[in-house]
């Protein structure tokens, strides 16, 4: 392996150099333009990685093969001239050895696609230092292409200045338009540097635009008669919205008027994004209830409905319309929604996802009541242990507001199948569950983490601590307590104050998870502020910057709950609801729903 995920460049590399060019040089070989992508990935690693990661034979190995490069730039295929070119473009060898070349072929070149990459290795090429009297041609040449009859030419050119003059895309926004709507725009996909088509280009010149000016993206949702263009114009619209919550506001209207777009993909993308901005849309509730009859499906492998995504939208602006499609769902109805939590990294692009029952229906404590009856028939009839753990959580989630099926769940609870779900279900109703009293106490004498569970829930529905003092007490001796458990220290409050230097001594723990659960049960335990707040202050830090990690959200409402002596972490903290840029570790839906989160977190503190 020569090249997997990038990070250094091994020995072997440097040493099969010559023999991969020299597979791309001879004609008979069939996978001449997958050895330059290699060739290709190999020197722009070089160039990014650190010294101790590069082979030390990997720079006279590069400088000897630097001139078979520059002479596969006047092949005969341009498919290997454009892999040359691309080569060219990402390697760290300086101006003044690769201009000369890619001049001269710039001149000769009819290829159109192939000039389009000419136009981005010279770019690149021209910030390499030194880069010779010929830096100056190659600058005067690029900035005379940003007048070019050709739209993709003066889209090229604008990519390729744009590193030495960020303000010219927006001053030369009327031609990235043009551009990126115009037919040729396919011109991309035959190029080495765009490979996704009309969505691959959108997304790739967005990233010109760095900020929350929605310009370039309202130029793009603009109507337009190719389906493919809308749909690539949503799909903008979603990587500027999840990164930003300014931009909203004006792209909501646009966002509508792609509603009844003849084109499933468009309409599905549309109420999707009305689904992630969830309560700052609520007001166009109408508008998503009317897709709820709308089945047509994506050409995705899951085939996710048009309805769905509409179902989905009204469960975030907690419509009670959601409610008959949810029913169904809870029933067994075959759907495109996730079957299991998915997580995306959070990236300029927008991950188009539905997620799981579960984590719908926890999110609607409201309307408990008309959904418990046929959760309680599902959970009752169901054979797959991970459904049933999941509707038990949810369950949990909705508290004592599932009252109601504590019934059904002491059957479950006499099953050792069955039992530890029914537990953290009856743990998160409380004391509407004292009839399990003595089944989970039965359980608790098993010990471990099953014991524990057992003895948490018999805490919660019976009001009596001590086993799972016990049983808690016992795990942090042993040095083997992770943060659930730290958590369930905390629910306990003055009952564990037995454990404070232990859960002192853990708050330095290496583990932020640790660290943060631990001051927060020592907190709940003692009142302790002196040693708690400035743990859990440290951990969101970096929050004002922008920076957001998932243990922040409890850091934070810790210290809602602490209240006044949190004064320290309040005042770091108050710049947070002026901040535009979205608080997120996670991608597609979530980089809205973790937003929402921490800002409503960081109020309640504010307000504390």
């Amino acid at each position: 392996m020569l090249f997997h995920q990038g990070g250094w460049i091994c020995s072997a590399a440097s040493a099969a150099l010559p023999f991969v060019l020299r597979l791309a040089a001879t004609p008979q070989v069939p996978s001449r333009c997958a050895m330059l992508e290699l060739v290709a990935s190999l020197a722009a690693e070089a160039g990014r990685v650190e010294d101790r990661l590069l082979d030390p034979a990997w720079v006279p190995a590069w400088e000897r093969a630097l001139p078979e490069v520059l002479r596969l730039l006047d092949a005969p295929e341009p498919e290997i001239r454009r892999a040359a070119v691309d080569v060219l473009g990402v390697c760290g060898s300086p101006g003044e050895l690769v201009l000369p070349g890619l001049l001269r072929s710039w001149e000769a070149e009819a290829d159109p696609a192939t000039r389009l990459d000419l136009v981005l290795a010279l770019g690149r090429a021209v910030l390499r230092a030194p880069a010779g009297v010929h830096g100056t041609e190659a600058f005067g040449l690029l900035h005379g292409l940003l007048g070019s009859p050709q739209p993709q030419v003066r889209l090229a050119a604008v990519h390729a200045l744009a590193p030495s003059d960020p303000g010219l895309p927006a001053r030369r926004l009327a031609d990235v338009l043009e551009a990126v709507r115009d037919p040729g725009v396919e011109l991309w996909s035959r190029t080495g540097s765009v490979h996704a088509g009309v969505r691959g280009v959108h997304r790739w010149t967005s990233g010109l635009f760095d900020g929350p000016d929605p310009g370039f993206t309202l130029g793009v949702l603009a109507d337009h008669d190719d389906a493919e263009q809308r749909i690539a114009a949503l799909a903008q619209a979603g990587g500027l919205l999840s990164r930003w919550r300014s931009p909203a506001a004006t792209l909501l209207p646009r966002l509508l008027g792609r509603l009844d777009d003849p084109a499933t993909e468009a309409r599905f993308r549309a109420v999707e994004l009305l689904a992630c901005l969830g309560p700052a849309a609520a007001v166009h509730a109408d508008e998503a209830a009317s897709l709820l009859t709308d089945g047509a499906a994506r050409a995705t492998r899951v085939g996710q409905r048009v309805k769905e995504a509409a179902l989905w939208a009204l469960v975030r602006m907690n419509d009670p319309r959601c409610l008959p499609g949810l029913t169904e769902l809870i029933a067994g109805e075959r759907s495109g929604f996730a079957s299991l939590s998915g997580h995306y990294p959070a990236a300029d692009w927008h991950h188009v996802v539905l997620p799981s029952l579960p984590e719908m229906l926890r999110r609607l404590p409201d309307h408990a009541a008309p959904l418990l009856p046929a959760v309680c028939d599902r959970i009752g009839t169901l054979a797959d242990d991970r459904r049933l753990h999941q509707l038990c959580e949810v369950l949990a989630a909705w508290g004592p507001a599932a009252e109601e099926a504590v019934p059904r769940l002491l059957g479950l609870l006499e099953d050792d199948r069955t039992w530890n779900a029914a537990a953290t279900a009856l743990a998160g109703i409380g004391r509407g569950g004292a009839d399990a009293g003595d089944l989970l106490l039965s359980r608790a004498g098993a010990g471990g983490p099953h014991g524990e569970l057992a003895a948490w829930a018999y805490w919660r529905v019976c009001d009596d601590p001590g086993p799972v003092l016990e049983l808690l007490g016992r795990s942090l001796a042993e040095q083997r307590i992770r943060h659930p458990e730290l958590r369930r220290l905390a629910g306990l409050g003055s009952h564990a104050a037995p454990h404070a230097d232990r859960l002192r001594a853990m708050t330095s723990d290496i583990d932020p998870w640790i660290r943060v659960e631990a001051a927060h049960a020592l907190w709940a335990a003692t009142g302790d502020t002196e040693n708690t707040v400035p743990v859990l202050t440290a951990v969101v830090r970096e929050l004002p910057e922008g920076t957001h990690v998932p243990v922040m959200l409890p850091a934070v409402r810790h210290l809602a709950r602490i209240g006044h002596a949190a004064g320290p972490a309040a005042e770091l903290l108050r710049v947070i609801p002026a901040c535009d840029r979205r608080l997120r570790s996670d991608g597609s839906w979530r980089a809205f729903t973790q937003d929402e989160d921490i800002r409503s977190a960081v109020q309640e503190l504010l307000s504390a």
